[in-house]
């Protein structure tokens, strides 16, 4: 029974803060024994991964509450923050800037031929059966 109040504490303690260590150090349990249990029991490992994840949403709506005080007290680097990562506007951008050079040298035979194939294959070819529409060469005008 011992063993399973000390995996309901880890539990209970990553759900509000989602760090091993600490979960750990306030259930009297070392880091190896938690994982130990992570590798023997699965239910203990959905749980734990559960927690993880709770206290990870708990301690985020914490943060972001924080920040929105400091924002209300119109600290410029927290309301900088928000506006990055809320506001497209105020991301962070990157912009090149440059000359683009392009030299036309003519295709090889091998890079005609692989060009022409794959427009047979979209059926865009240059052959009669694709290209019924094209008037033959021998016909009179």
């Amino acid at each position: 029974m011992k063993k399973d109040s000390k995996k309901k504490i880890v539990i209970d303690q990553l759900k509000q803060a989602p760090i091993i260590q600490i979960a750990c150090k306030k259930a009297g349990v070392s880091r190896a024994t938690y994982y130990r249990w992570l590798g023997e029991d699965k239910k203990f490992k959905q749980e734990a991964n559960t927690a993880m994840l709770e206290g990870e949403d708990f301690i985020t709506d914490m943060s972001e509450s924080q920040l929105i005080s400091l924002i209300k007290d119109r600290n410029f680097s927290a309301i900088q923050l928000w506006l990055r990562q809320h506001h497209p506007k105020y991301g962070n951008k990157l912009e090149f800037i440059g000359h683009l050079k392009v030299e036309n040298e003519p295709l090889t035979p091998e890079q005609q031929e692989l060009i022409k194939e794959a427009l047979q294959l979209a059926g865009m070819g240059n052959n009669k059966e694709n290209n019924q529409h094209e008037p033959d060469s021998t016909t009179s005008k």
